[in-house]
């Protein structure tokens, strides 16, 4: 079993219960990244309806993740012919994550395209920056995936942010691990806020809710993607997200409700 998907399996336990285990390396500051708690959630509901894929997802996270085992209790509210939705709610010592998503089969589509705009405009993979973890910054669960991000979206690590709420570059997972729909929810909630270049503290960001919307099934290789933020008002911060293929498929799109850094 590959890396990722191993840190995100779910065992199913009977009446829509399910176990699992968040893996130490996967947190930020100790506590484990958002999409990585999600893929878990979302794998454990997406296990309960019998879809593969991950539609759209909405988590609502109540609780920092620590490494330990966790218990995700499933619900299916409705399943169609091609949709179901179900609820998970991962636990340890109280609720951590609540998600209610829509799950289906993804294929490709035979359907009208129209795109209003394309991926963003970014270096290819080899001229931009890696990002390796130290023991300080960046933190463990940039260990995990492979992250190299745009160099004018790395002036914040001099101390001269750009001022434009902007974080875009390039993912994928180590040892030519395959990208599957659950991968990308950890994809949405890997990069570095975009605040970071908004001339506000470097912290932790705290995601209160984040949506994803899975649009195909993403082909092997480098994941192009775009982060953005237009409005830092009254203490949060929302920050939409583009994630494109290597064939320049839109493969998923994400919004997401964080608090502000305290200074």
């Amino acid at each position: 079993m590959s890396e990722l998907a191993a840190a995100t399996a779910v065992t199913p336990v009977g009446d829509g219960v399910y176990t699992g285990e968040i893996k130490s390396g996967w947190d930020i500051m100790g506590n484990a990244n958002g999409g990585y708690l999600l893929s878990i959630a979302a794998r454990a509901a997406a296990s309960e309806a019998e879809r593969p894929d991950p539609v759209s997802v909405t988590a609502h996270f109540l609780r920092p993740g620590k490494p330990g085992m966790v218990r995700i209790e499933t619900g299916v509210l409705r399943s169609g012919r091609r949709l179901a939705v179900a609820r998970s709610t991962m636990i340890a010592d109280g609720p951590l994550v609540a998600v209610l998503g829509t799950y289906g089969t993804l294929e490709p589509s035979n359907h009208v395209e129209r795109l209003e705009s394309g991926p963003p405009d970014v270096p290819s993979p080899d001229d931009c920056i890696p990002i390796e973890p130290t023991e300080t910054f960046p933190p463990p669960f940039m260990g995990r995936v492979e992250i190299r991000l745009d160099p004018a979206d790395t002036l914040f690590t001099t101390g001269l942010p750009s001022g434009k709420p902007r974080v875009q570059g390039w993912f994928r997972l180590h040892h030519d691990e395959p990208i599957d729909t659950m991968a990308l929810l950890v994809a949405i909630d890997a990069f570095p806020p975009t605040i970071f270049n908004a001339n506000l503290p470097i912290a932790w960001t705290p995601t209160i809710e984040l949506t994803a919307h899975v649009r195909a099934r993403p082909r092997s290789g480098w994941l192009r993607c775009a982060f953005t933020t237009r409005f830092i008002t009254g203490g949060f911060l929302e920050e939409d997200g583009e994630i494109w293929d290597e064939s320049g498929t839109l493969v998923a799109q994400s919004r997401q409700l964080a608090l502000i850094p305290k200074g």
